[in-house]
C-alpha cells in the first residue's frame, strides 16, 4: 500500500507538471495579481471608459482553432455572429448615421517603401458572395476600397487574380498565442506585395498566454517593413481553443494594452483592434477610444452592431468568392473614399485626420 501511494504521488506530480508547461499558460494569474505592466508608450490621455459586462448569451463559435491540433474546419478571423447586441432602432429605409473615419494611426511615410507598399490606383470591387446580404443604402459596395484577410486555409492564393478582382489590401494571418506561426504567412506576405496589394499582419490573441510573450512572438516573425499596414490584434472568444479561459474585463484590457504597447514601440504604428460582437459587448464598449477598430458585422451595418464606435475597417462577409482562391474568403472595406485611402495608406494621415474631425 505504501509503494502504491508513492506511485500515485509521482504520477500526480507528473500530470501537474505537464499541465503547467502546456503552451506556457499563465495558469495562476487568476489567483494572484498580474505582473504584466503597460509600457511607457506615449498615447492620448483619454481615459478608458468603464462599461457593465453583459453575461454571455448565445456565443458564436469562432472559426479560429487551437494551434495544438488540426481544426475541424478552416479558420481565419471571427465567424458568423449570433449575439443579441443592444443598438438603436433604425427603420430599414433610414441610413445609419455617418461616423467620422477613425484614422488615429496612419502608417508612416517612409522614403524607401517597396512599390506595392505605396498607395496605388484603387481596383474596383468585383467580388461575389456565397451568402449575399442586402445592406440597403448602407451597403459596403458604396465604399471604394475593398480588401481581404487570409490564412493558411485559403491555400495557395493567386494574388494577381485577387488584385484584379478588387483586393486593394490584405491582412495576413501571422501568429497566434506564443508559439504558433501560420505556415503560409511568409508566402502570402511576399505574394501580396508582389501583386501590388497593401499588406498587414494579424495576431490571434490567446487568453492563456502572457501578453508580452505573445508580442515577442509576433515581433520575431513579422518583418518591420517600410509602408506596411499597422499590425492587428485579433481579440475574440474562441470556443474551439484548448484555452477556455474568459478573463475579467479588467484583465482583458490590461493584457491587450501590454501587447499593443510592445508592438507600437517596435513598429512605430498604433495597432488596430479586430473584434466581433460578443467579445466587444463583454469587454470593449467604451474602451480604447484612441485606437482604430476593425469590426466584424456580416448581417447589419457596424453602426447598428457597435453603436457609437468609430471604425477603420469593416469585415462585411465571411463567404466571399474570388478567382484568386479556392473556397470562401473574408471580405473587408476601408472606411473612406479613394483620396482618404491614398492619404492614409501612403502616409499622409495627419491631414486626413484633420479633415475627418
Amino acid at each position: 500500500m505504501r509503494s502504491s501511494g508513492i506511485v500515485s504521488f509521482v504520477f500526480a506530480s507528473l500530470c501537474l507538471a505537464g499541465c503547467s508547461s502546456t503552451s506556457g499558460m499563465d495558469a495562476l494569474d487568476v489567483q494572484k495579481p498580474s505582473n504584466e505592466t503597460t509600457s511607457s508608450v506615449v498615447r492620448p490621455s483619454a481615459p478608458i471608459a468603464s462599461a457593465p459586462v453583459a453575461k454571455a448569451g448565445n456565443a458564436r463559435k469562432p472559426a479560429m482553432a487551437a494551434p495544438a491540433g488540426e481544426p475541424v474546419r478552416p479558420f481565419g478571423l471571427a465567424e458568423e455572429e449570433t449575439v443579441a447586441f443592444p443598438a438603436p432602432d433604425l427603420p430599414d429605409n433610414v441610413d445609419p448615421p455617418v461616423e467620422p473615419v477613425a484614422l488615429v494611426s496612419p502608417p508612416k511615410l517612409l522614403s524607401r517603401a517597396a512599390p506595392a507598399m505605396l498607395a496605388g490606383p484603387v481596383t474596383r470591387n468585383g467580388f461575389r458572395d456565397a451568402k449575399p446580404i442586402n445592406f440597403g443604402r448602407s451597403s459596403p459596395r458604396h465604399l471604394a476600397v475593398h480588401g481581404v484577410d487570409v490564412s493558411r486555409w485559403q491555400g495557395n492564393v493567386n494574388w494577381e487574380k485577387l488584385r484584379a478582382q478588387g483586393a486593394n489590401f490584405a491582412y495576413i494571418k501571422a501568429t497566434d498565442g506564443g508559439d504558433h506561426l501560420d505556415p503560409m504567412f511568409m508566402k502570402n506576405w511576399r505574394g501580396a506585395d508582389a501583386a501590388g496589394l497593401k499588406r498587414g499582419a494579424y495576431h490571434f490573441f490567446y487568453w492563456c498566454r502572457v501578453a508580452s510573450e505573445q508580442a515577442d512572438w509576433f515581433i520575431r516573425n513579422v518583418p518591420k517593413v517600410d509602408g506596411a499596414l499597422p499590425p492587428v490584434i485579433d481579440v475574440e472568444w474562441n470556443g474551439d481553443s484548448s484555452c477556455k479561459r474568459r478573463p475579467s474585463r479588467e484583465k482583458v484590457l490590461e493584457k491587450m494594452q501590454v501587447f499593443m504597447d510592445k508592438l507600437e514601440r517596435h513598429y512605430g504604428q498604433r495597432p488596430i483592434i479586430y473584434t466581433a460582437p460578443d467579445f466587444y459587448r463583454d469587454n470593449l464598449q467604451g474602451a480604447f477610444p484612441d485606437y482604430p477598430f476593425w469590426l466584424r458585422a456580416v448581417a447589419q451595418h457596424p453602426s447598428k452592431v457597435y453603436p457609437g464606435r468609430k471604425w477603420l475597417f469593416w469585415q462585411y462577409s465571411g463567404s466571399g468568392l474570388s478567382h484568386g482562391v479556392t473556397g470562401r474568403i473574408d471580405l473587408n472595406v476601408f472606411h473612406g473614399d479613394e483620396r482618404q485611402w491614398r492619404a492614409w495608406a501612403g502616409g499622409g494621415g495627419r491631414q486626413m485626420m484633420a479633415d475627418a474631425d
